[in-house]
């Protein structure tokens, strides 16, 4: 489902801030409100799992990562601030390290944004950070902070061996 669907707003009676658009209105014509939750239920989630299966790579969401003689397949998100990052491409740059877990560069030209908070980053995240930091996390961690999702590396297998400590230059592509 779109994130345009999600909606903040509290409904009476409901325990979580985020409702799904749908649901609510099926709630209240079916049920004439929410159901109850205990207090200690988990409320629902505000990001898209990170466990649903990417979609079938196809030329237009694919795009490549390469870094020295290594090579990473990325599919792209489906989104506004994706196909902006898409258009830039071919792109070469020299990222710098933070934090032992990711690689940022400060594009020229701000990205559109539709940030999120995804709680856990995975190795082979690309996000951008506000609307013009581009960031490759090579690393798995919990994160507080909101980014716009780009894509995500395929298969991040070697990604970190292949960054390595510091600054790295980072050729990004579509074919």
């Amino acid at each position: 489902m779109p994130r345009s669907a999600v909606i903040a707003l509290r409904a009476p009676g409901c325990s979580g801030w985020r409702v799904n658009a749908v649901a609510l209105v099926a709630g209240m014509l079916v049920l004439g409100g929410c159901e109850a939750r205990p207090a200690s239920a988990t409320p629902l989630a505000t990001s898209p799992s990170r466990s649903e299966p990417l979609p079938t790579p196809s030329e237009d969401t694919r795009m490549w990562m390469t870094i020295g003689e290594n090579r990473f397949a990325v599919t792209l998100a489906d989104s506004d601030a994706a196909r902006a990052f898409a258009a830039t491409l071919p792109m070469t740059v020299r990222m710098r390290d933070l934090h032992a877990n990711e690689k940022f560069f400060d594009l020229p030209d701000a990205l559109p944004t539709d940030p999120i908070r995804p709680g856990t980053i995975r190795a082979g995240d690309l996000m951008l950070y506000g609307d013009n930091t581009l960031v490759v996390f090579y690393r798995t961690f919990d994160s507080a902070y909101s980014y716009t999702p780009l894509g995500r590396t395929d298969d991040p297998t070697g990604l970190a061996q292949a960054l390595g400590a510091g600054d790295v230059r980072i050729e990004f592509t579509q074919d």
